[in-house]
C-alpha cells in the first residue's frame, strides 16, 4: 500500500508513504544465516558469555532516479539473552513511517527487505551481521486514496 501525502519535515511538497505488512520466520541461533563464529575449530553460540543482547531490524533498500541507495528502517526487536531466538511474527505492520523523499516508491519493482542484527556485547565491539534471506517486493503503479467520512 502506498500513499502520496505532504511532508512536512522538509520542504512543502508531496513525497511517498510506504505502509508494508510482513512475516518473519527466522531461528536467530541456530539458522544458516552466518550467525556461528568459527574459531580454533569450534563454533561458538552467538549467546556467548560476553553477549548482552541482539538489536534486531528489518530494513528496505531500494533506488531510484534520485538516489543510488535509499535505506530505511521499517522495524526493530530487542532480543535478550534467554529470549526464544525463533522468531514467528504474522501479519506485523511497520513500526516506522516508510518515507521516500520523493516519488520513488511509485512503480519501483525491487525493494529489498533484509533482516539484519547488531551483537550488543557486555564490552568490546559492537558487530553488524546481515542475514542471509531477503525478499524484494514490488510497489504498484498506483496511490491508494484515504477515505474521508
Amino acid at each position: 500500500l502506498r500513499k502520496n501525502v505532504e511532508d512536512f519535515t522538509g520542504p512543502r511538497e508531496r513525497s511517498d508513504l510506504g505502509f508494508v505488512t510482513f512475516d518473519i520466520t527466522a531461528d536467530i541461533l541456530n539458522g544458516k544465516n552466518g550467525l556461528q563464529t568459527f574459531r580454533n575449530k569450534k563454533t561458538l553460540i552467538i549467546f556467548d558469555w560476553n553477549v548482552k543482547q541482539l538489536f534486531l531490524y528489518l530494513s528496505a533498500e531500494y533506488s531510484t532516479k534520485n538516489n543510488a541507495l535509499n535505506q530505511v528502517v521499517l522495524w526493530d526487536k530487542i532480543m535478550l539473552r534467554g529470549d526464544n531466538p525463533r522468531l514467528s511474527l504474522k501479519d506485523m505492520k511497520s513500526k516506522y513511517f516508510f518515507f521516500d523523499d520523493g516519488n520513488g516508491l511509485k512503480g519501483n519493482r525491487n525493494i529489498t527487505l533484509t533482516l539484519s542484527w547488531n551483537v550488543v556485547p557486555n564490552a568490546g565491539i559492537l558487530p553488524l551481521v546481515t542475514g542471509s534471506g531477503h525478499v524484494s517486493v514490488p510497489f504498484p503503479d498506483t496511490y491508494e486514496t484515504t477515505k474521508s467520512y
